[in-house]
Formats: structure tokens, sequence, C-alpha cells
């Protein structure tokens, strides 16, 4: 993939990410394990391309992102001042809830743009890629597995704790001994979900094989099988998340509303920062040329990590 274009995609992608976590933290991991079901993020980490794949490639990211850049990045300005000026009120769950849902929505649209070129790569692709594609994401699996299944509770508990206070952390700054027992409570709240959230993902990557035989009618099938996947998580899966997301809408409203005045000019400057690149996202227009961040790697902890 040409440098550019993957890393405009990984910085728009990032800030996304971001965005979202300012509304639910990285513990909550529904609206992130989607697409990575059906295509990574940086598609030559898991398959080889060759030239002509690549610039294949390249062509269908520049109208995905001219799109992005120039509908969706204008809603999040929006979204991010409107949050800004509500922190002159006491934060209650039900507004973070709204600030998540809003970006969530944003998100699932995002998601159904970006299966439009997915799936036209998927069909340049060779039978020997999609084979190498498919063991790479089972190869992932297995390490998720590894890592997330052989934890203890208590070494769930303690990951937990550690994500909430870096995540508080990036936005707040230095944390008081009072809102850090507030965030070790919250991680004592929160149920497992890496079990159900593994079992889903092997039984989609089982799926998954089967829709990239490529069948006549196939992208149509994978389309069907992403909205049903979306529509329908399994029942277990779905009353951990709404357990998770309620205790996290109101652990950030505690938090926010117990910030300190140096706390509340970080997080203002951090505001100010996202806005900023958000700004300057839109300026660059989509082009491919355009400047972009050096990211080698994608952040797997916000969109793989299952902890809450």
């Amino acid at each position: 993939m040409a440098k550019a274009g993957a890393g405009g995609w990984s910085r728009v992608y990032l800030l996304v990410v971001c965005l979202l976590l300012l509304g639910a933290c990285s513990s909550t991991t529904f609206v992130y394990n989607r697409l990575d079901f059906l295509v990574p993020w940086y598609v030559d980490d898991y398959v080889d391309l060759d030239a002509s794949q690549k610039q294949h490639l390249d062509g269908l990211l520049e109208p995905f992102l001219v799109w992005h850049r120039s509908r969706e990045l204008p809603d999040y300005l929006t979204i991010l001042d409107s949050f800004e000026s509500d922190l002159d009120q006491p934060q209650t769950p039900e507004m973070i809830a709204a600030v998540f849902d809003e970006f969530e929505s944003a998100w699932l649209r995002l998601e159904g743009e970006s299966l439009d070129w997915l799936l036209a790569l998927g069909a340049q692709l060779s039978d020997a890629q999609i084979a190498e594609l498919l063991d790479e994401l089972w190869e992932r699996q297995n390490e998720y597995e590894e890592e997330y299944l052989e934890r203890t509770d208590e070494e769930f508990y303690e990951d937990s704790y550690d994500d909430a206070l870096d995540n508080a952390r990036e936005y707040l700054g230095s944390l008081s001994d009072e809102q850090e027992g507030i965030l070790l409570e919250f991680s004592r709240s929160l149920q497992r979900s890496d079990r159900a959230w593994l079992a889903a993902r092997a039984q989609w990557l089982e799926k998954l094989g089967v829709l990239l035989e490529r069948k006549p009618q196939w992208q149509l099938r994978v389309r069907e099988a992403v909205v049903l996947q979306r529509e329908n998580p399994a029942p277990e899966y779905r009353r951990i998340y709404e357990h998770n997301l309620t205790q996290i809408y109101e652990v950030i409203a505690v938090i926010l509303d117990g910030r300190s005045e140096q706390q509340d000019k970080y997080l203002r400057e951090r505001l100010s920062s996202l806005q900023e690149d958000l700004q300057e996202l839109i300026a660059e227009g989509g082009s491919p040329d355009a400047p972009a961040a050096d990211i080698s790697q994608p952040p797997d902890s916000p969109v793989d990590d299952p902890a809450g």
C-alpha cells in the first residue's frame, strides 16, 4: 500500500478511535469489533499485495477519504464543540451516552462506506492471498485467546484499572487519590466480555472462510452477514456490553464533575488539539498526497482489546 494513502487513512481512523474513547473509554469493544473481522487495518500486513493491487487499493481509498473528510469530519467538529460547551454544566451519564451515540452512529456510517472498497479489494485477491488472509486472522485469534483467556479475574481487574487510568490521564493529566479510587471501584464493577467476544469472533471467522470462497453474489452475502453480526450479537455478549457501558457512562460523569481547574484546562487543551487535527484533515480534502502521520502499526488495544 502506498504510504500516503495508508497513512492518511490511518490518521483518520486514529481520530475516530480517539473521539470514540471520549465517550466510552477503551473498555468497550462492541463498536470496534466488526471490520477487523473482515479485513485488517493494513491489508498488506496480512497479505502480500502486488504492485497493481496496491495501486488499485490507493484508487479505492482516494474517493473514500474525500467522502470522509468532506462529509463526516465536520460533524465530528460539531459534536466536539457541543461536548466542550456542555462541560460548563453538571455531567450526567445520559449526557455521556449521547456523545457516545453520536460517534457510534458516525462509526457505523464509516463501516458502511468502508465495505465498498474492502469488498472491491477482496475481488482482486487471488485464492492464495485469501487463504493467507484467513491464516493470519486465525493466528491473531489464537494470540488473543492466549493473551486474554489465560488471565485470572484478578488480572482482568488490574488490566481494566490500568486502562481506565491511562484513558483518564490522557484527557485530564494527573489524577487525585480520590479519582484513582473511583476508577479502582469502577474497574471492579466490570464484567468480563473476553470469552464471549472471542467465541463470537471465532464463529465469524468460520463464516468468513465460507463467504470468501467467493461464489456468485458473495459480496452481497458478506454485506448481509456484517449487518446480521451487528444487529444480532450473542445475548450474553450484549448483556455484558450493556452492563459495562452503563458503568462507563457513570464513571466518566463522576470523574468529569470532580475535575480540578487544572484538569479542566488540560481537558480543554486536549479537545482543542483534536479540533485542530480535524480541521487540518478537512483542509487537506482527502488528497492521497496530503501529509500523513508516520504510524507504522495500528493501536491494537482500542480496536481489539476486549478488556471490558
